[in-house]
């Protein structure tokens, strides 16, 4: 009995675990494509087909899938809907499929079936594997909602139906253009919010005086809103740099097929698709005024390119000279307080970095990099075609994310930054840089006898003054008050009741 039970046991146990291991290991369920280079086993739930199933295994190499951007997933399907409504309006595509792929093209523009867009973005061919993924993907569920199964392209064909009247060449690049232009939005979007921050910093510490420096020397006064606003006019600059590069990007070859010449595209496809285009992205997107040129011209990339590595630039001065303002804090400027959001150090007790300035540095030394890559490929293509728009498109697309998030992350530290008013006042004191302001009075050969008299003996430049009776106190006081050095006018800088609440101030008169 005992023996009996322990075998029965034994068998009952190790039943489900055969079961399991059968299961394991059986195939899963495919279906079978064909294409130019024979047959191949797809997987019956993916939504992509055969092309897509080759790049897959051809193209395994940065694992950043066509989809790590939502936005250029979104992109090919407005692209594809922009051409399908084309080739209907010149009566080349029939209603129902046109229907279909209205349908699929607007369930992938609300966001679904983004996971079968899986092609990596570094690959060869132009981007064909991307362009495929997406015909692929489209006609399959446009067949699911015609009530047909995956892979019967009898009803809706990739090729002949989602890639009617285009090629790779002029679909591939327009949605990238369109991607970059609905992101461009995003992007200057919190471009305008970071300026804000600094406009409010500005003038919350519009009228402290401070010493400005020029090559890291003492130069002449200036105020903390001076300095803040300037950042944020550095950054309007920017934002209307991105304006001006965006309409580069307008123009596109749709059409214009494998060449420019616009073989297998009917008359009249090349301006319909154009409006269509402009109609979905509501942006003034046009024709391209040379097709053949459009179709090999990596213009407009360069010109965004550049226009994000400027930003880029510009937001690095800013955050290293927030590193060097916020320096110390004791054997440094000290001159601001950037907010602390993590302890520094592993072995220093009490340090904390400038992590944020330091992260923006890190992103621009990115894009500038993508920038170049940009430059290389697109002086690289050959002839009638640049095959290396996958990088440039990437690229683009990662420095445009990365320039957003960065702004954020700097906004936030911007909001809570605050000033050493001892510090301030102290290097003002000592400061010989006031001694420009003598020289339309007394002249610069007596000015520069004064500084030198002055950095000699470690005084003031106001005690020397003194001493050597060069000037009267009325002199004194109208010459070197610290305010007029600095040529504030407040007309440019309103202030609201609250910022002047804030630093203890009563608002200034308008």
């Amino acid at each position: 009995m005992k023996r009996a039970a322990i075998v029965a046991c034994v068998v009952l146990a190790s039943a489900p675990f055969e079961l399991r291991l059968h299961a394991d290991t059986a195939k899963p369920a495919t279906r079978t494509e064909r294409d130019l280079l024979g047959t191949k086993e797809v997987p019956a739930d993916a939504y992509y087909g055969i092309q897509t199933a080759r790049a897959l295994e051809n193209f395994q190499i940065s694992g950043i899938k066509m989809n790590y951007y939502p936005e250029f997933v979104e992109a090919y399907a407005i692209v594809k809907l922009a051409a399908a409504r084309a080739n209907a309006k010149v009566g080349k595509m029939k209603p129902d499929r046109l229907a279909a792929i209205e349908k699929a093209t607007q369930a992938v523009i609300a966001g679904k079936y983004r996971d079968q867009f899986k092609v990596d973005w570094y690959q060869g061919g132009a981007g064909t594997s991307s362009n495929m993924n997406a015909n692929e993907v489209l006609a399959n569920v446009g067949l699911e909602m015609m009530g047909h199964k995956k892979g019967e392209y009898q009803y809706l064909e990739p090729h002949d139906d989602l890639n009617m009247s285009q090629s790779t060449n002029d679909s591939y690049p327009t949605a990238i253009k369109v991607a970059l232009l609905l992101r461009n939005e995003k992007l200057i979007g919190e471009l305008r919010r970071l300026a804000t921050s600094f406009r409010n910093k500005g003038n919350e510490y519009l009228e402290v005086v401070k010493m400005g420096r020029t090559e890291l020397q003492d130069a002449v006064p200036m105020t903390v809103g001076q300095e803040f606003h300037a950042f944020a006019a550095a950054l309007d600059a920017e934002i209307q740099l991105l304006r001006d590069a965006e309409r580069y990007l307008y123009g596109v070859n749709m059409g214009g097929t494998a060449v420019g010449s616009g073989l297998t595209a009917p008359k009249g496809y090349a301006e319909a698709v154009a409006t269509e285009l402009a109609t979905l992205t509501k942006k003034p997107i046009v024709q391209a005024k040379d097709m053949f040129t459009a179709t090999w011209s990596q213009q407009g990339f360069v010109v965004y390119a550049n226009a994000l590595k400027s930003l880029a630039i510009t937001q690095s001065k800013i955050a290293s000279d927030l590193i060097l303002l916020a320096s110390g804090p004791r054997a440094g400027l000290n001159e601001i307080n950037l907010p602390a959001i993590q302890p520094g150090s592993s072995i220093m007790p009490g340090k904390v970095n400038p992590v944020i300035p330091e992260l923006v540095n890190l992103i621009a030394f990115r894009v500038v990099g993508s920038a170049v890559a940009i430059d290389m490929a697109a002086h690289s293509g050959q002839l009638q075609l640049n095959a290396y728009e996958p990088i440039e498109g990437l690229s683009l697309l990662e420095s445009q994310s990365l320039l957003a998030a960065g702004s954020a992350a700097l906004r936030r530290a911007v909001d809570g930054i605050t000033i050493n008013d001892k510090v301030l006042k102290q290097y003002m004191d000592e400061t010989v840089g006031t001694v420009t302001a003598l020289v339309p009075a007394i002249g610069y050969d007596k000015a520069t006898e004064l500084a030198a008299e002055a950095y000699r003996t470690g005084k003031g430049l106001i005690q020397v003054v003194r001493e050597k009776r060069v000037l009267t106190e009325a002199q004194i006081k109208d010459l070197l008050d610290p305010v007029k050095l600095t040529n504030l006018d407040r007309s440019k800088y309103p202030r609201s009741a609250s910022q002047s609440a804030r630093r203890g101030q009563s608002p200034p008169p308008r």
